[in-house]
């Protein structure tokens, strides 16, 4: 039976992903900083769940995290979901503070690379390695200036591991705007109704691990078009 690891894995895109890989099969271990939300979506998933709660950017936790996934076999599909957005509402770049911007590198950058390297020696040796990326990455919005930077790096570091090992499958998905929490602290106040659930473009994701086309930056809703 596979194994997935998916990070931020309590809620939203996280929790829809979650749902996806049990549906075709997968063992997945989710984690989040919240124990009890985490528990939550673990006891409403079902066995094939495990969780772990705890901080992606502190070592200890990831080095638990890749040890519980890997407890019965290798890690084949690795996604590193949990982003940190910097504020609600976000800040411009004048008025972002150093410890904000640090911790959106930390949690949007540096930890998805060390998670990586800390799976790396349960990696199977054809894994996909699935990065969240963002719009924002590539296009500029007033306010998103820390996020989009630690997001547009993240893109720049998956397409460079892409080319260091070519026999794993590495891909920077862009969901686009969803109705999620994350989206809802992004635009305090205003009604997001009209986006679309996480679920709508969970089958993106599965059709990159089954498909395995080459390793890139991709948009969910691109990809659901090309499959109707």
């Amino acid at each position: 039976m596979p194994n997935a690891i998916i990070t931020g894995g309590s809620a939203g895109l996280g929790r829809a992903l979650t749902t996806e890989l049990l549906g075709a099969g997968f063992t997945v271990t989710i984690t989040a900083r919240t124990a009890d939300a985490l528990a939550a979506t673990a006891a409403d998933l079902g066995g094939r769940v495990r969780q772990l709660a705890g901080d992606v950017t502190d070592p200890d936790h990831r080095d638990r995290l890749v040890a519980l996934a890997a407890a019965d076999g290798p890690v084949d599909v690795l996604i590193n979901n949990a982003s940190e957005l910097g504020g609600s509402p976000q800040p411009q770049l004048r008025d972002l503070d150093r410890a904000t911007f640090e911790r959106i590198l930390a949690v949007n950058l540096v930890a998805p690379l060390e998670l990586i390297n800390s799976a790396r020696p349960h990696l199977a040796p054809d894994a996909t390695i699935i990065n969240i990326s963002s719009d924002a990455a590539a296009d500029h919005y007033e306010g998103w200036g820390g996020y989009g930077a630690s997001k547009a790096a993240l893109d720049h570091l998956t397409l460079t591991l892409a080319a260091e090992e070519p026999d794993r499958r590495w891909y920077a998905i862009d969901p686009g705007d969803l109705r999620t929490a994350m989206h809802q602290a992004a635009f305090p106040g205003e009604d997001i109704s009209d986006r679309p659930l996480p679920e709508t473009i969970t089958p993106a994701f599965l059709q990159l691990i089954r498909d395995r086309p080459a390793s890139g930056r991709y948009r969910a809703t691109e990809l659901i078009g090309a499959d109707r």
